[in-house]
């Protein structure tokens, strides 16, 4: 709900208890963006929220890894006379989102915690509660959002489990589901409760379409990267790649948004291979053929249009980082077409 959605709520409500005649105050939620994240305590009471959670403030914005987004959002609850309007009372506080999927499960989850920065007049001993529901490919398991008591010392939270919709055969199905909660605060001296303010959390894409796995997992809409370095296990392979992208501007940069993206065609995969390292290059002894961007990937060199780095490296290193890219796929659950990048360090 937008600030002006939220005015135009309030206003509504406080006509409606002036015709009513009644002498018991109005209360309204609010956003409010511009409010400092100095306020947030740091004994959680619920799920552990990621420790980078906190570390951008309370600026009204989802933080995102492969599993994990978090985010904290101010608002503010305004408590009116009905009679004249007045503010009679302000709470002001943070609301903590953390959702969380599993790379090998259909269920993911999402919880709320609205914690109290301050609370002056008729705002105080205010109690909140909520629902929560999911749109898209996914339904909700089970949830618990009752009505708790607010206070500098009491948070209140709310947790909903998704289960994803998309089906579990045949290979290749996916979808995106999206969570929301929605709350509302209530108190004994008010006319009624507050309307109510929802929070969806970024779309998670689940699927069943992973090599390797018959199980259905779910992420974030983050695009990973795979890390080589150049003083690590695979220095030449990681030169290599290094040369591409710098020297030969091919795509998959950290930094940039010429993505790779992966492909699982084994056909396709053979043919970038062939076409980059054909068995007609002398390998020396102990070296094997290395190519940029990798085979695994819509720009390799056939599918990709002929654009390409080949290299003679070290046949372990070339073996073990192939290997790490695999484990890297299968770890982040990169399906076919998924955007993912190569940083060199």
């Amino acid at each position: 709900m937008s600030a002006a959605d939220a005015d135009a709520v309030c206003h509504d409500e406080l006509e409606a208890a002036r015709a009513s005649g009644t002498d018991k105050p109005v209360a309204c939620l609010s956003w409010n963006t511009a409010a400092s994240g100095a306020g947030l305590r740091a004994n959680l009471t619920a799920w552990p929220t990621p420790n980078w959670c906190d570390d951008h403030g309370a600026n009204a914005q989802w933080y995102v890894t492969r599993f994990k987004a978090c985010g904290i959002f101010p608002a503010d609850l305004t408590v009116h006379d009905s009679r004249t309007g007045e503010v009679v009372g302000r709470m002001h506080y943070l609301t903590v989102a953390y959702a969380y999927s599993v790379r090998d499960d259909k269920r993911w989850a999402y919880q709320v915690q609205l914690e109290q920065v301050s609370s002056s007049g008729a705002a105080m001993g205010s109690s909140g509660s909520g629902s929560g529901k999911c749109a898209g490919k996914c339904k909700v398991h089970h949830g618990d959002f009752p009505s708790q008591p607010m206070s500098q010392t009491k948070d209140v939270v709310g947790q909903f489990f998704l289960d994803s919709t998309i089906r579990a055969t045949p290979k290749g199905d996916k979808g995106e589901g999206q969570a929301s909660a929605s709350w509302k605060f209530t108190n004994p001296a008010w006319a009624g409760p507050t309307n109510a303010v929802t929070l969806p959390t970024p779309p998670v894409r689940c699927d069943n379409d992973l090599p390797g796995t018959s199980k259905i997992g779910c992420v974030m809409p983050n695009i990973p990267e795979m890390v080589y370095a150049k003083n690590g296990p695979y220095p030449e392979l990681a030169k290599h790649i290094e040369y591409a992208q710098n020297t030969e501007n091919l795509p998959g940069k950290h930094g940039t948004r010429r993505y790779l993206t992966r492909l699982t065609n084994q056909t396709k995969i053979t043919q970038n291979r062939k076409k980059a390292c054909p068995s007609s290059r002398h390998r020396p002894p102990g070296k094997q053929c290395d190519e940029y961007p990798f085979a695994s990937t819509w720009q390799g060199a056939s599918t990709g249009g002929g654009q390409f780095s080949w290299r003679m490296i070290s046949a372990t290193q070339n073996e073990d980082g192939g290997r790490a890219l695999k484990n890297f796929y299968g770890y982040n659950r990169i399906i076919e077409k998924d955007k993912f990048l190569v940083w060199i360090k």
